[in-house]
Parts: structure tokens; C-alpha cells; sequence
């Protein structure tokens, strides 16, 4: 019994000594200084060895430097609301949806105030809203409104400052504390610490904000936008810089930056470390501490060897060769170099700490970007080096389409951002987050066109979706009135027996009345007759009598075979998001005049396929109408071969891709639709008796008659006017032409399906 006691108290005193040897310093700082915080700084590393890691900068100013990132979330929040007091706001709380209901989403600018400039770059701003199809001139419309007063330059150091908007603002009726306002800002706050501050309450507006902290940003309200330059183009922009088979399998350098270094103040911890990746092999970071009036005030010893380095190398020579860029803040969280980055394909690396990206609500900037922190800037080399070359080239790609989709232009910048509001409005009917980061991009689907993917001719694809298999002859008669030329009865003849018809809409284009159904052919499948408003724009509206994916678009003169229709179908069926046709044209760009051409000549290129004799899908009605301002509209209105230009622009804007070509038996001639009796011709329309140019595929001729020539020339002036809109040439040219198998081979006509193609 005494033994057993003596192993219990054995045990019991082993287990008090290791509670005190391996839990006794915790119990200590438990009992004696539970109550007290911890009020002393946290000290400063010391290295080993000074003469090999010099320090650039004191610990106090390392600790603090300005920077608010280091500030607790608390201080951050309460700097933000002693500024905008409207912190909380969501659309459901700061916006009138019922402003939008009556007429949908319009957009209304204020009126210019005389003796009141804008900047060059606030001016594309305003440019781009009042182009696009939301633009309304009544604010009693208007869902949404957007001041005239320059608001992107908050800066009360910049030339550019304007003052006592507060005052202003509060003087405009609509301002109503900037509910259902929008406000543009690319800089906000000023030396040294470029705070958020715009310097005036904007209330319950939208702040459409370059590099927004996340710690002010009002998800589901506000919107981040880059940085751009004011040289950025109004609309159009330049291409990528990554081309088709281009990609070589591994580029000169893996990360690479060069920018300016900043000696003191906010931003200049990350960029004054920079110099420690460098290897001079395949990382290059080159800084330069020559920027700004006082530099050498703060030079240090590493500045003038930085100085020399940073002048061997060319920038735009490194973003060419790079795989990655290095992005980091500058003295604000976002730079141009994040838009200089996505353009040349090379994969943007950020080192900026509690930036909002720009529409990351819409946009997935994993497939994009490399997202690092700044306090672990000595592991990026190593975590770069381990991404897979594969995945790689799809950030490579993704950067391209972003670029293109949503950056090129100040344009698609602003379109975006309205996009992204107008989605807010009806979630129920928003474009999914795939949408938005998928070719064509968001900008491109129509959510009121549809919700499903397979009603889009650009996801069967992705999603195993095919086109209907059935299509819609979509006739223009432009015949006199109480008659109907034979060309138009064999056409409706030869369409109604494909196998693939589903049914026939003519569009009646003439002001007298259509002939009576007894006149019209009898037909094996419904025949619709729907009357048009006498424009050319109308063959391309959205009608509700077009239930099929196909459209087979067709003029009343154009002469088809049965055999020719089928053929055509089952090549559209593989490409449903191209255009697919039997007369082609091309155009040319004329470095004489310095303009665009445009040619009927018998060629091997070919770009433009004419809308008398082609399939392509429904979809592209809903975006000629809806997508495109009304200008333009009113642009191919006022032609008389417009229409057909436009909409193969729209659909190679769309897609990036040339229509294609299939196999004739005879040579399209394009003629001039004739309306001797509908008040001479239907707006748009020359005059009855006036002829065509020439065949597109005849040999090089020329183009008779005065009316032809006027025809011609239109056409000419209709290129360059939409090349001019579009802020560049979107067709593209294509040597493809899709014939039968065995076409015209030396075999049996038994063996061919399409045999009557080559009579």
C-alpha cells in the first residue's frame, strides 16, 4: 500500500514538473500580465552582418512610412467615413430602381457648363456615354446620371483640381445626394499620404474608382476601374500583342520591371526591395531613383549604379520578351503598367496590397494574374518558376481577350462599367460570371436576348449545345406593289423544298400593300409576310416570326438551288457563329489615298459575304439592333449598299473570325432593288432603272452607269465611316472556300451528294 502511494505521489509530482518546465513561462505571462497590453514597439530585426544588407531607410520610417495599408482596419474604416458618410450604401438602399423601369437603362449627362473645361480624358469619358445606345438628352428618362464636372484628377496639387464641387453639386435639382448618380475618379488624395479623399461628399452616388482600396470599396455598389493614360484611345485601341502562332515555347526573360524607385514616402517599401530578385539572367529589375524635382535630396548610395543599369534596357523591348511583369503600387494601389502588361501578354505579377482589381465583380483575374503579397516579394521568383508552361500560355490568352474585350479603349471601359449596372438592376436576368470570361465577353451577350447559353451561337462548344436543324428563309421583296417578279416565285419554290426549311418570312419593304395570299406560291411550309418600315436596317430586326437558330437571309432576286441550300446549311450548322454564304466581297486598304477599298474583283481573298445569299444566326438581328447606337443604323438608312457591310463588320467584330465561302453553280449578280411605284424607292433605295456593278466574281471590270458608280462609291464611303466607328477595321480577310467532298472529282455522280452543284 505504501508503495503504491509513493508512485502516485511519484507521478503526480514528474507531471507539476513538466507542466513548469514546458508551460510554465505561459502560465507566468498568464498570471502576471493577463491585464496589461503590450505597449512597446515592436523592435527592428538586427542583422548580422551591416556591411552586406545596408539598410536604405531608418526603422522608424519602415515601421510607419506614411503608408495607410498599415494602418488597422478600424483607423482605415474611420478615415473613410469621416470623408463619405454613405459607407453602407447598396443598390438597395442608395438607388431608385423605380427610375429605370419605364424606360429601361438610360443614361443622362449634364449639360456642359459654360466657362466650366473638362480634361481630354474626362472628355472621352462623356464621349463614350453619349455614343453609346444607353444615352438619353431627357433626364425625365434617365435611370442613371453622370455629372459634367471633372471629377477624375482629386488632387488638390494637380492643374487639373477642380474646386468647391460640393457647392456645385448641391446646386444641380437631379442631384438629390447623388442617388442614382454615377462619378468617374482616376487620382484621389495628394502628398504624402494620397488618402482616398475626392475632396466633396458624394453621397449615395456610384464611384467608379481607379485604385480602390478594398477596405473603402462598397461591394455590389461601387466599381473599380484601371488606370489609364490620356492617351488611351477613345475607342477601337491596338491589338495585343500575343498573334497566332507567335507564342514562342519560352520567352528571354521569366519577371521582369523597371520603374521609377521611390526614396521616401508611401509606396517606396515595395519598390525600394525590388533589387533583391534581380539575378541579371532571366529576372530583371532595374529602378531609377531619377524622378522628381528633390531626388538627389534622398539619394542613397544604390542610386547611381541603379541609374546606370536602368539605361541599358528598353521597356517595351522587356514587356516583348518577358513571360512575366512585375506590377507593383506606385504612390497609389494601381499604375498604367497593369494595362501595358495585359496588352503585350505578359503575365501581370501584383504587388499591391488591398487593391480592389478592376471589375473583378465580372472579371476572374486568377486566370489572368499572378496575385502576390508584398511582404512575400522574395518568393515570387520561385512561384513563378513552378506554373506549368500549359497554363502559362492560358494566362497568356486570357490576358489577350481581356484586354481586348474590356481594356483597349476608353469606350470599352465605360461600356463596361454601365454594363456591369445595368446587370445589378435585374439579377434574375444578369450575365453569369462564365459569360464575362469567355470569348466573346460580356459586352457581346445580350441578357435580354436570352439567359440560356445554348441560344448564343458562340458556346455549343463549351457546353455540347448544337444549333436548330431546321433554318428560316428570310426574304426582302422589294417588288412593285401588286405584283410578284417570277425571280421571287422560283426562289420561294427552290428555299420551301429543302429538307431543312422550317419556314418562310417575307419582309415586305414597300409603302402599298403586299399581294393577296392567293398570289403568292404554294408552299409546303408556313409562309409569313411581315411589313417593314421601308428601311434598310429592317432585314436585320429581330423579328418575333423568326423562331429558328438559321436564318437564311435572301434578296428577292437572288437565284438558288435547292441543292445549294442544303449544302450551305450543313456548313453553317459547323461554324453557327459565322456568317456562311455564296457572294463574297473583299476589302483592301489603299496606301495611296490612306483609306480603306472596297472590291468586287475576282480574287482569291475574300471578307465580306453578301447578305442576298447567306445563313447566319438570329442572334446577330438582336445585336444589329440592340448592341449598335442608333447612328449607325441610321448611317446604313441613309445608303443604299450599306447593310450588308455593317453586319458582317458586327459579326467579325464579334467573333474575330472571316465568314466563309461555299460553292455556286452560277455567279451572283448584285442588283439594285427596283420599286418603280413606292415613291422612288424605299429610303435607302436608288431610283428604279438604276443597274449593279458587276458581278463580284467576274473578272477585273468596270463599273457602268452613273447609278453604279454611285452605288460603289457608297459602299466605299460606308467602309471607311464604320472602320471609323469601330476605331478599326474589324473584317477579316480569309482565302477559305468550302466545297462538297468529291466536288467535281472524276468519279460517279452516284457516289456525290450534291451532283447538281457542278451542272
Amino acid at each position: 500500500m505504501q508503495t503504491r502511494k509513493k508512485y502516485i505521489f511519484l507521478t503526480f509530482l514528474a507531471s507539476w514538473l513538466l507542466l513548469f518546465l514546458f508551460g510554465g513561462d505561459q502560465l507566468r505571462r498568464f498570471a502576471f500580465f493577463s491585464g496589461r497590453k503590450a505597449e512597446a514597439r515592436r523592435s527592428w530585426p538586427h542583422w548580422t552582418d551591416r556591411s552586406l544588407l545596408k539598410s536604405f531607410a531608418d526603422a522608424e520610417e519602415l515601421q510607419r512610412d506614411g503608408d495607410p495599408s498599415l494602418l488597422s482596419p478600424r483607423e482605415r474604416r474611420a478615415a473613410w467615413l469621416s470623408v463619405y458618410g454613405s459607407s453602407r450604401c447598396r443598390m438597395e438602399t442608395c438607388f431608385d430602381f423605380s427610375r429605370c423601369e419605364k424606360h429601361g437603362f438610360k443614361v443622362f449627362t449634364y449639360p456642359q457648363e459654360r466657362g466650366q473645361p473638362v480634361s481630354e480624358t474626362y472628355g472621352k469619358i462623356l464621349s463614350s456615354i453619349e455614343r453609346s445606345r444607353y444615352h438619353t438628352a431627357n433626364p425625365e428618362e434617365a435611370c442613371l446620371f453622370v455629372l459634367s464636372i471633372d471629377t477624375l484628377d482629386r488632387d488638390h496639387l494637380s492643374g487639373q483640381y477642380v474646386r468647391n464641387v460640393d457647392e456645385k453639386i448641391r446646386g444641380f435639382p437631379l442631384w438629390n445626394g447623388g442617388r442614382n448618380h454615377l462619378i468617374f475618379n482616376l487620382y484621389s488624395g495628394t502628398w504624402p499620404d494620397y488618402a482616398g479623399d475626392l475632396g466633396f461628399d458624394i453621397g449615395q452616388a456610384i464611384l467608379a474608382k481607379a485604385s480602390f482600396d478594398t477596405e473603402s470599396f462598397r461591394p455590389g455598389f461601387d466599381i473599380s476601374i484601371p488606370l489609364f493614360s490620356k492617351d488611351h484611345p477613345q475607342r477601337g485601341g491596338d491589338r495585343g500583342w500575343l498573334y497566332q502562332d507567335s507564342v514562342p515555347p519560352k520567352k528571354k526573360y521569366l519577371l521582369v520591371f523597371k520603374g521609377k524607385r521611390y526614396l521616401t514616402g508611401i509606396g517606396s517599401g515595395t519598390r525600394n526591395a525590388l533589387h533583391h530578385i534581380h539575378n541579371g539572367k532571366d529576372i530583371i529589375s532595374l529602378t531609377t531613383c531619377k524622378h522628381g524635382k528633390d531626388w538627389e535630396k534622398h539619394k542613397d548610395t544604390r542610386c547611381d549604379k541603379d541609374n546606370i543599369d536602368y539605361e541599358r534596357f528598353d521597356y517595351q523591348e522587356l514587356l516583348h520578351n518577358s513571360t512575366f511583369c512585375i506590377v507593383p503600387r506606385g504612390r497609389r494601389l494601381g499604375s498604367f503598367r497593369f494595362l501595358e502588361a495585359l496588352q503585350a501578354a505578359c503575365i501581370p505579377v501584383l504587388l499591391s496590397d488591398g487593391w480592389e482589381l478592376p471589375f473583378a465583380e465580372a472579371i476572374d483575374w486568377g486566370k489572368a494574374a499572378v496575385v502576390g503579397s508584398e511582404r512575400l516579394l522574395l518568393q515570387i521568383p520561385s512561384a513563378v518558376r513552378c506554373i506549368h508552361p500549359e497554363r502559362v500560355l492560358a494566362f497568356q490568352q486570357q490576358t489577350q481577350f481581356l484586354w481586348d474585350a474590356y481594356f483597349s479603349s476608353v469606350d470599352k471601359i465605360v461600356h463596361t462599367t454601365l454594363e456591369i449596372i445595368k446587370d445589378r438592376l435585374s439579377p434574375h436576368r444578369s450575365r453569369s460570371r462564365f459569360v464575362w470570361n469567355v470569348l466573346p465577353g460580356g459586352l457581346l451577350v445580350l441578357p435580354d436576348f436570352s439567359t440560356h447559353l445554348g441560344d448564343f451561337p458562340f458556346y455549343y462548344l463549351q457546353h455540347g449545345y448544337s444549333p436548330s436543324k431546321k433554318f428560316t428563309a428570310f426574304v426582302r421583296a422589294v417588288s412593285q406593289a401588286g405584283s410578284l417578279s417570277q425571280p421571287i416565285l422560283r426562289l420561294i419554290q427552290a428555299v420551301s423544298a429543302s429538307q431543312f426549311c422550317a419556314q418562310i418570312v417575307v419582309l415586305w419593304s414597300c409603302e402599298k400593300p403586299a399581294p393577296p395570299s392567293g398570289k403568292w406560291p404554294q408552299t409546303t411550309v408556313p409562309l409569313t409576310i411581315v411589313q417593314g418600315r421601308r428601311q434598310l436596317s429592317d432585314r436585320f430586326f429581330p423579328f418575333e416570326a423568326i423562331q429558328t437558330d438559321a436564318v437564311l437571309s435572301l434578296d428577292e432576286d437572288t437565284s438558288l438551288s435547292t441543292s445549294e441550300v442544303d449544302f450551305a446549311f450543313s456548313v453553317w450548322r459547323s461554324f453557327p457563329e459565322r456568317i456562311v454564304g455564296f457572294p463574297t466581297q473583299s476589302h483592301f486598304w489603299d496606301p495611296e489615298q490612306g483609306r480603306w477599298g472596297y472590291t468586287s474583283r475576282w480574287t482569291n481573298e475574300l471578307s465580306i459575304v453578301l447578305t442576298a445569299a447567306a445563313f447566319y444566326h438570329r442572334y446577330y438581328h438582336s445585336l444589329f439592333t440592340e448592341y449598335l447606337p442608333a447612328e449607325l443604323r441610321e448611317l446604313v438608312d441613309g445608303l443604299a449598299a450599306c447593310e450588308d457591310i455593317l453586319m458582317n463588320v458586327l459579326v467579325a467584330a464579334v467573333t474575330k473570325l472571316p465568314p466563309i465561302k461555299v460553292t455556286q453553280r452560277k455567279q451572283h449578280k448584285e442588283a439594285v432593288a427596283q420599286q418603280a411605284e413606292c415613291r422612288d424607292g424605299a429610303a435607302g433605295t436608288p431610283p428604279p432603272g438604276q443597274r449593279s456593278p458587276p458581278a463580284p466574281h467576274s473578272a477585273p471590270a468596270k463599273v457602268k452607269g452613273t447609278a453604279g458608280s454611285r452605288r460603289f462609291s457608297q459602299r466605299h464611303g460606308c467602309l471607311n465611316q464604320l472602320a471609323d466607328w469601330f476605331g478599326y477595321m474589324p473584317l477579316v480577310s480569309s482565302q477559305l472556300r468550302l466545297d462538297p467532298v468529291l466536288f467535281k472529282d472524276q468519279v460517279s455522280v452516284l457516289r456525290k451528294k450534291y451532283p447538281s452543284l457542278e451542272k
